[in-house]
C-alpha cells in the first residue's frame, strides 16, 4: 500500500460523464430511505449528495475481467490494514504531527514539500491502525477538513508521520487537478471515503447507502493505466509490479442478476446488495487478497465470528468471480435520488510552490488549506513568480488541449493581483499574459501548443494581510 506522490497515464472519464440530456430524461422511482435525510457533508455522512462516493450508476455495462484469486480469501473487515475516523470538537487542543525519525520531513502531496502539520483540534481517542500503513482521519467540524495521515504514529510521545492530505467533508472526496492528492490512500482519497462505519452497521437498512472502498492486490491491478477517474494517483511502482487489467478510482459493482438473497450472512448479504446498488472504488492495493473492503476500526465488525467461516469464505469466491469493472453508464443519481452530471471542468491552476522573490521583503508562502499564497502585512508591494510549472499538475485526465479555450480568474484578497503567462520551455516565446488580475478579474485564451508551460505570478496587496490563488478552466 505504498503511496505515491506523482501520478500516471490516462483512463476512460466516459464512464462518468453522461449528457444532461440522458440525464434529464431519467424517469425512476427513486426510494429515499429515512437514513439518508440526515446532512449531507458531516462526519457522520461524508461529502457532499453529489459526490461519486454518495451517486449511484444507472445501467451500467460492466468489463469483462474477472478479479483473479490469489493467496489469500477475499475480505471485509476493521483492523490493522483499515482506519478509524475520528471527531475532532471545539475544545480540543492542537496537536504538531512532524516527519518520522529520519527522514526529510512530513511529506504533503499537494504543496509538494516536506513540512509539519499543526492540526487546530486534536481528538484524544485518536489511535493510528497498527500495520505499517498507519492509517487515521480526523474530521473537524470547525473548518470542514477532513485530515488524513499515513504511517501516524506516536514516539516518545509525540505524533509523527509519513504522509499528510486534507480534504472538504462536503466536497467530492476526489482529487482534482489543482489539489490532485487529498488523502492518504494510493488513490489520493481519505480513508473515511467509502468506509463501512460504526453507526451504519446495524442500522436497519438492506445497504450502506454509498459506495465503498476496496483494494485490490498485484494480479488483479493494471499497470497501464494505473488509475482513472475519479482517482488523481496509484501506488508509487504500480507501473511496474501489476499485472492486472483494473486501474485504482475504478467502480466494481456485482450485476443485478446477482442472486444476494443465498447469501445467508446477513452482513454480508448487506454489503452485495449495496455492491449491486453503488459498487465500491479501487483506492489502494494490498498484499495477496484478492479483494479487500474496508470497515471503520472499532466497528465489532467479524464475518467469521467464533473462528473461519467457509461458508462465508464461498459466498465471498462467489463474488469475486461475480464482480466486474464499470466501463459505461446511462446516467447517475446523487444520494438524494435526483439526476446528476458528474463534474467536469475542475480548476487546474495550483498556487504551490517553489517561488522567487522578485521585489520586496518577506516572501508569500503556499498555505494548503487555503490552496493560496499568504503574504504578511507589508508596506510595499511583494511580487514573486513560479517558472517550475508545477502549478499544472499531469492529471492524464485533466491535461490541456492544443487549441482549447480556458479562462483564468484571480481569486485574491487584499487587494492582490495574479498574472499568468503561457510560455515555451525556453521562456522566450510568450503566448499568454493576462497582465495583474484583481479579485474576480478574468482572461480568457487558447491553449498553444503541447509544450507550452506556465509562469505564474503573486503580486501581495498593501497595508494588512493578503492572499492570491487563482482559477483555470477549460471553456469548451
Amino acid at each position: 500500500m505504498k503511496k505515491t506522490f506523482v501520478c500516471s497515464q490516462s483512463h476512460l472519464k466516459s464512464v462518468f460523464f453522461a449528457s444532461a440530456a440522458v440525464l434529464a430524461g431519467l424517469l425512476f422511482a427513486v426510494p429515499v430511505h429515512a437514513a439518508d435525510t440526515a446532512q449531507w457533508g458531516t462526519y457522520g455522512k461524508p461529502f457532499a449528495a453529489t459526490s461519486p462516493w454518495n451517486s449511484r450508476p444507472v445501467a451500467p455495462v460492466f468489463d469483462d475481467f474477472v478479479i483473479p484469486a490469489s493467496t489469500y480469501k477475499p475480505g471485509v473487515a476493521g483492523g490493522e490494514w483499515s482506519t478509524g475516523v475520528f471527531l475532532a470538537h471545539a475544545g480540543d487542543a492542537p496537536v504538531t504531527v512532524t516527519g518520522l525519525p529520519k527522514t526529510q520531513g512530513l511529506w504533503d502531496p499537494d504543496a509538494e514539500a516536506f513540512h509539519d502539520v499543526t492540526v487546530p483540534r486534536w481528538p484524544a481517542d485518536v489511535v493510528a491502525a497498527s500495520a505499517s500503513d498507519g492509517h487515521a482521519d480526523i474530521v473537524d467540524p470547525v473548518t470542514g477538513i477532513v485530515h488524513s495521515f499515513w504511517q501516524l504514529k506516536k514516539v516518545n510521545g509525540k505524533w509523527v508521520a509519513a504522509q499528510y492530505a486534507w480534504t472538504r467533508i462536503d466536497g467530492r472526496g476526489w482529487g482534482d487537478p489543482a489539489q490532485y492528492f487529498q488523502g492518504s490512500r494510493a488513490a489520493g482519497v481519505p480513508t473515511a471515503a467509502g468506509l463501512i462505519r460504526k453507526h451504519e452497521i446495524n442500522d436497519g437498512d438492506t445497504m450502506y447507502r454509498h459506495a465503498l472502498a476496496m483494494s485490490l492486490t498485484y494480479n488483479a491491478l493494471s499497470p497501464n493505466p494505473t488509475y482513472i477517474f475519479p482517482a488523481t494517483s496509484a501506488d508509487t511502482d504500480a507501473a511496474k509490479t501489476n499485472t492486472g487489467k483494473i486501474p485504482e478510482g475504478a467502480l466494481m459493482m456485482l450485476p443485478a442478476s446477482y442472486d444476494t438473497q443465498k447469501i445467508i450472512n446477513p452482513d454480508l448479504r448487506k454489503v452485495a446488495e449495496t455492491l449491486k446498488t453503488y459498487g465500491a472504488y479501487v483506492v489502494d492495493r494490498n498484499f495477496g487478497t484478492p479483494f479487500f473492503i474496508y470497515v471503520e476500526n472499532g466497528a465489532g465488525f467479524d464475518l467469521h465470528k467464533g473462528g473461519w467461516n467457509k461458508t462465508v469464505a464461498d459466498d465471498l469466491e462467489r463474488m469475486r468471480v461475480a464482480m466486474r469493472q464499470v466501463t459505461a453508464v446511462q446516467g447517475w443519481l446523487d444520494g438524494n435520488g435526483k439526476p446528476v452530471v458528474p463534474q467536469k471542468k475542475m480548476n487546474l491552476l495550483s498556487m504551490r510552490g517553489p517561488w522567487q522573490l522578485q521585489t520586496g521583503g518577506t516572501a508569500g508562502t503556499f498555505d494548503t488549506w487555503q490552496q493560496a499564497v499568504v503574504f504578511p502585512a507589508t508596506g510595499t508591494r511583494i511580487a514573486q513568480g513560479n517558472y517550475s510549472s508545477r502549478g499544472l499538475h499531469s492529471l492524464a485526465w485533466a491535461a490541456v488541449e492544443v487549441g482549447k479555450t480556458y479562462r483564468l480568474t484571480a481569486k485574491t484578497t487584499g487587494d492582490a493581483k495574479l498574472r499568468l503567462q503561457v510560455r515555451e520551455p525556453s521562456g522566450t516565446s510568450v503566448h499568454f499574459d493576462s497582465g495583474e488580475l484583481g479579485n474576480g478579474e478574468s482572461k480568457s485564451f487558447s491553449w498553444p501548443s503541447k509544450t507550452a508551460i506556465v509562469y505564474v505570478y503573486a503580486i501581495s496587496g498593501v497595508g494588512g494581510p493578503s492572499t492570491v490563488r487563482g482559477e483555470l478552466l477549460q471553456q469548451d
